[in-house]
């Protein structure tokens, strides 16, 4: 089987390319695969396939809704089904939404390919259509749908009995709690994952710690559901930008969130979102016939 690595501001995954989706990618494997020890090492795994080849079509894997055009005014997504979904896996081996960073690192993988023409083109998601383009400069700019908050929220950080931290619920596809903080954010504790109110997040969240540092600037730590803390989160940063916005009283603009791993750009509009930022990719080859027998075999 064949597999690449890359990674987007320190963000890292294994991208697999199965077009006819028969290949298979369980949990378990998902999980291996990103052993950093016994496995390639990734914060998740990016599988290509077909649209065509789900079954049911792409809607049957939450992919229904359509993308909208950039906030440059370039032209909207075509209505055809995108030709590829991108079925993205936590380092845990679960399934998740979308990923903002992964999208762009699987945008470069497809045009890198020659699997995509043109420097736009769509990704079909857990959490619909999303529109990419590839940037002349590198970098590569994302659509991330809509940006709904939810409300206030809560996470408790180092475990029960540990520091309480106010948030703002906030979904971009996935579950996110922003938190906004004055500290700095070396002194937070994300060794585990900070405790949420299961009826807020029935499913769990990411959980952002945000330090706005000046006019549309801000800092951001994030530990992600299923995956543990991680250099970078692409949906977080949106997340981050969102609750930052809000907080001034504002639903638009363009925020620079530096996260651990790099900086991402991030352009809020009205209830919807775009993300900016580097797609790197790493290195190809083939796994091992015996690892992967083994691996296969490991999760019967």
């Amino acid at each position: 089987m064949r597999f690449a690595k890359g990674h987007g501001t320190g963000n890292d995954f294994v991208i697999l390319i199965d077009p006819a989706g028969d290949q298979g990618l369980s949990a378990d494997l998902a999980a291996r695969l990103c052993d950093r020890r016994a496995g390639i090492g990734a914060d998740g795994v990016l599988r290509a396939v077909r649209t065509e080849m789900l079954v049911g079509g792409p809607g049957s894997a939450g992919t229904g809704s359509r993308a909208a055009a950039a906030p440059d005014g370039s032209s909207p997504a075509p209505s055809a089904d995108p030709e590829w979904f991108m079925d993205y896996r936590n380092s845990d081996g679960s399934t998740a939404e979308m990923c903002g960073n992964g999208i762009r690192v699987f945008a470069r993988y497809l045009a890198r390919r020659g699997l995509v023409t043109g420097p736009a083109f769509t990704v079909a998601t857990r959490s619909g259509y999303r529109r990419v383009r590839l940037e002349e400069d590198g970098n590569v700019t994302a659509e991330m749908g809509s940006v709904t908050m939810a409300g206030p929220g809560r996470a408790v950080f180092g475990g029960p009995g540990g520091l309480a931290c106010e948030g703002l619920r906030v979904s971009v596809g996935n579950p996110h709690l922003a938190c906004l903080v004055d500290a700095p954010l070396a002194g937070f504790d994300l060794t585990g994952a900070p405790l949420l109110d299961p009826a807020q997040f029935p499913e769990g969240g990411n959980v952002e710690l945000v330090r706005v540092t000046g006019p549309g600037t801000a800092q951001m730590r994030v530990h992600e559901r299923g995956s543990g803390e991680t250099r970078s989160c692409g949906t977080g940063a949106v997340a981050a930008a969102a609750a930052a916005a809000d907080a001034g009283g504002q639903d638009h603009g363009s925020w620079q969130v530096s996260v651990p791993g790099g900086q991402l750009t991030v352009m809020l509009e009205s209830g919807a979102g775009w993300l900016r930022g580097p797609a790197v990719i790493v290195a190809e080859g083939e796994l091992d016939d015996a690892w992967l027998a083994a691996a296969s075999a490991a999760g019967r």
